[in-house]
């Protein structure tokens, strides 16, 4: 009692045990933890040398990690707080904004593409891989709106002012790390907005297979990080252009199997953002597709086609006479063997410079101005000599560069069979039985 400071009644019951219960307590309990180290080191290295068994327990703790926090987030990141704006910070200012072939987007000052004398040299605008190139430049403010329209028929958009600013020979931010845009989805039109409430303003859009759809463009002020329903894509379509417009232009798509058609805006009715559009242009066959479409508001810039073996041409708009939506439209291009099938159709004029990239990678810069107007029934001259089973892959206009070397035109000039005007159209259904209305979504 005196050694373990233990009263009478404990003293009494510590010595009622048997000697050998008493030394057993303890050693079972050695023995006890000793085992369970043995498994435990033995359960480490089993894991250490088995690389299936570390990732099927990874796999499992992330499971459990998803379980436990995967729900929804409940809370908003948002700038402003009471009252308070971001934009309110931020000055109403002109910025250049370039946007290359690949994808990459930046916003830079003005103040940096500095005024020069007429005849000058001019400056470079933007620093770009060596298979990309600047495929739009335009003024915005930074007060404005940047659409982006994807395949799948999604919208995203964006303040200016939330681009990425760059010097103006810097090569700028992929647009994918700057929108929540599916991995499967790809950006294919960007279209610049003032004011998304502007009265008498309209988004066109088509689809590789026809369909044409017409949305008065308030119907997209109230975006959503993870976008919002543009237009509902049947199976086995794509989105393939999206133009803004004011509602009085003229519309032309242009099919694979060299056949174009124009008819007037008015055609299309106003639809919802959710509707799949009405037809715009019949196939000619079921493979056939659309390869373009241009909005015309301007009746003297000229229709530029191209065809995959490196042939084009530019024709006047007044060639291509006014029809009823959902004909087939007529010969833009004569398509042979030796020109392939159209396509691309582009809206140019003089100042315009033609970007060719090869499915091989190579790249050729032509000045438009060098192409002469011809009619539509001819195959067009040749833009590009291709070797071997190369292909044009794409085709775009661009502003005109002093500074960059262009290519000459070849000179050859293919005829093509004189068409007959009348035997192109088809009636237009004028009960609109094709006009298909998608599911509607949640907004």
């Amino acid at each position: 009692m005196a050694s373990f400071q233990l009263s009478e009644i404990q003293a009494k019951a510590v010595l009622a045990l048997r000697l050998s219960t008493l030394t057993g307590m303890e050693r079972d309990k050695i023995k006890e933890e000793y085992d369970e180290l043995m498994k435990l080191i033995a359960h480490l290295k089993n894991i250490l040398s088995d690389e299936t068994m570390r990732f099927d327990i990874i796999k499992g703790e992330l499971q459990e990690v998803k379980e436990k926090y995967g729900d929804e987030r409940r809370t908003d990141i948002i700038y402003e707080g009471s009252n308070f704006r971001m934009e309110d910070m931020i000055a109403d200012e002109d910025v250049v904004i370039t946007i290359s072939h690949m994808g990459y987007i930046k916003r830079t000052a003005a103040s940096e593409y500095r005024q020069q004398a007429r005849g000058g040299r001019g400056s470079k605008g933007a620093r770009t891989r060596d298979e990309d190139f600047v495929e739009q430049i335009f003024i915005a403010s930074t007060h404005n709106y940047m659409l982006f329209f994807t395949e799948q028929g999604k919208c995203f958009w964006m303040k200016v002012y939330e681009i990425p600013e760059g010097s103006k020979d810097s090569k700028g931010r992929a647009i994918q790390n700057l929108i929540q845009i599916a991995p499967d989805d790809k950006i294919r039109a960007f279209i610049n907005v003032t004011d998304l409430n502007e009265e008498g303003k309209y988004i066109v859009m088509c689809t590789n297979k026809g369909t044409i759809k017409k949305t008065k463009l308030e119907a997209y002020s109230r975006p959503r990080q993870n976008g919002i329903n543009a237009i509902t894509v049947r199976d086995g379509e794509t989105l393939l252009e999206a133009r803004l417009t004011d509602g009085k232009a003229d519309i032309l798509m242009a099919l694979r199997s060299g056949k174009c058609i124009r008819f007037p805006e008015a055609k299309a009715r106003p639809m919802g953002r959710n509707a799949s559009g009405v037809r715009g242009v019949s196939l000619a066959t079921p493979t056939d597709e659309v390869v373009g479409m241009i909005c015309i508001s301007d009746k003297t810039h000229s229709v530029l086609v191209v065809s995959e073996n490196g042939y084009g041409k530019r024709s006047d708009l007044e060639d291509y006479r006014i029809t009823n939506r959902g004909g087939k439209g007529v010969k833009t291009i004569s398509v042979t063997d030796k020109t392939g099938a159209l396509i691309a159709l582009k809206e140019v004029t003089n100042e315009d410079d033609l970007m060719i990239i090869t499915k091989n990678g190579i790249i050729i810069r032509l000045a438009v101005a060098d192409m002469r107007v011809m009619g539509r029934a001819t195959q067009g001259v040749r833009l590009i000599k291709l070797g071997g089973k190369d292909a044009i892959a794409a085709v775009t206009q661009v502003e005109s560069d002093p500074e960059e070397e262009h290519v000459a035109i070849d000179g050859e000039v293919l005829e093509g069979p004189v068409i007959d005007d009348v035997e192109i159209d088809e009636p237009e259904l004028e009960d609109d039985a094709d006009d298909v209305e998608g599911e509607e979504l949640g907004s």
